[in-house]
């Protein structure tokens, strides 16, 4: 099983950020996410209504607790950071967890995170977004089988060259 945790989330600021790490971690085959910041229940509903039209069981919970959350997880933590060990080193090694919680910032990331995780890995040591980091760490967990992940919702949308079919 594998759970998000976005930090320091900001409706102002981060509501479609947020949307994309969670629309992202659902699409790529995680279970659940948490967010901790200003408590969104319209990122919530988003989210939710997205597992009920296209599937899955997908579901977002506000915490009021970051450091509860990750202290309180029974599992291996993986914070994606561009300061944290090369991706390709170590995704071996994270890939033997049963349950995995994976940690995605937020504006500014406390110190306490990178001590708090088991593991501080970075996708590329380029700044980038925590939803591009979110996806080519799921991709490279699951070995691309993400990719062939069938859901079963009232929607599906019907693959073409050319044009949209639902």
């Amino acid at each position: 099983m594998i759970t998000i945790l976005r930090l320091g989330h900001r409706i102002f600021r981060d509501q479609r950020v947020t949307t994309h790490v969670f629309l992202a971690a659902r699409a790529f085959g995680c279970e659940s996410g948490f967010y901790s910041g200003q408590r969104d229940s319209k990122l919530e509903d988003t989210i939710r209504k997205t597992s009920e039209q296209w599937g899955g069981k997908f579901s977002v919970k506000h915490t009021e607790s970051w450091k509860k959350t990750i202290r309180d997880f029974n599992g291996a933590k993986a914070h994606l950071t561009v300061y944290g060990m090369p991706i390709q080193g170590n995704i071996k090694k994270i890939r033997k967890s049963k349950d995995l919680l994976v940690i995605v910032g937020g504006e500014k990331v406390p110190p306490e995170v990178y001590d708090l995780a088991d593991h501080n890995i970075s996708v590329t040591s380029q700044p980038h977004s925590e939803v591009s980091a979110l996806a080519v760490f799921l991709h490279e967990y699951f070995q691309g089988k993400e990719l062939k992940k069938k859901f079963a919702g009232k929607r599906t949308i019907i693959p073409q060259e050319r044009g949209k079919k639902v």
